[in-house]
């Protein structure tokens, strides 16, 4: 395996230039957020890891990875960090330039999820929680929605999943609309993802 190494200042800056990434550069490798994150073990690298690989500018390693997309938000790292660092906004600011750049991980679906859910409000004013879950499935792969029937049937037993969509009120549906309207705009200027 070839390991490409970019300037570590550009990629530092790129990141800390994304809401949520401007502290990259205060973390002194403790560890703890890795220690405290209960999806560890399944990332390709730990947190302590991606980030020392970020400074280290290995953009291509860490933006391909399948690490920040499985961030929890759960904020354990948050809590434990001894230096006021928020792990979890550096996760989301490595998703949003893994999109930017299409770099994501084939071996993750959360973007194709992030994507099908706001392009289908966005476009009908529901929340088609069926729906949307329809959807993504047939775009990623509809057998694997199979396994998932058993949960959806208890989620549907309990309330959770209710069959008729939930329709935004105009005025929330207007404000959702104009958030990725400005957020469009922001990705055709460069500004962000």
């Amino acid at each position: 395996m070839t390991i490409k190494v970019h300037s570590a200042n550009s990629f530092i800056q790129e990141i800390s230039s994304m809401p949520g990434g401007e502290k990259i550069n205060l973390c002194i490798q403790c560890g703890t957020c890795s220690a405290s994150c209960p999806n560890a073990n399944r990332m390709d690298y730990t947190p302590r890891e991606l980030i020392a690989m970020a400074r280290a500018g290995m953009r291509e390693e860490v933006l391909s990875s399948n690490s920040m997309w499985l961030c929890l938000s759960c904020y354990m790292c948050t809590v434990r960090c001894p230096r006021g660092i928020v792990p979890t906004y550096i996760m989301h600011a490595l998703e949003h330039l893994a999109m930017r750049h299409n770099m994501s991980t084939p071996r993750t679906r959360t973007p194709t999820l992030y994507k099908v859910f706001s392009n289908t409000v966005y476009s009908s004013g529901y929340i088609p929680r069926l729906g949307c879950m329809t959807h993504f499935y047939l775009k990623v792969n509809p057998f694997s929605a199979l396994k998932n029937i058993p949960v959806a049937l208890a989620l549907f037993r309990h309330g959770r999943m209710p069959i008729k969509p939930t329709r935004l009120k105009p005025e929330a549906l207007g404000q959702f609309r104009a958030i990725l309207d400005k957020a469009k705009a922001l990705e055709a200027h460069g500004e962000i993802l």
